[in-house]
């Protein structure tokens, strides 16, 4: 298994799915989404797993200023430059992704 997950340092979800991992002793690639972002790679990986509206993280700070994304037609271009606005954790593994907490879903992949 090939674990990539990408988070906010202060997300709570974030650390409820490193120590998820940890405690079954999965390696993890932890990767801080604000501070490095996602490529474009990545980012088309994941959003072909789980849809792009699941990418958005509507509790985000300064989102409301930001709501014209529901109508924009280049949600995917904003959220790369943004990428706080992207809803956390995503968990990788391989082509398959998650985003939020889903234990349920990780297990199946064990």
């Amino acid at each position: 298994m090939n674990i990539q997950i990408f988070g906010k340092k202060k997300c709570f979800d974030t650390k409820k799915a490193e120590r998820y991992f940890k405690e079954r002793r999965i390696k993890v690639q932890n990767i801080d989404l604000v501070g490095y972002g996602i490529s474009r790679g990545e980012f088309d990986s994941v959003k072909r797993a789980v849809g792009l509206d699941a990418l958005i993280d509507l509790e985000a700070p300064g989102i409301e200023r930001l709501t014209y994304l529901a109508y924009t037609a280049d949600k995917e271009q904003k959220l790369l430059e943004e990428p706080w606005l992207i809803k956390t954790p995503i968990v990788r593994n391989g082509k398959y992704a998650t985003v939020g907490f889903c234990p349920d879903v990780w297990a199946k992949w064990e």
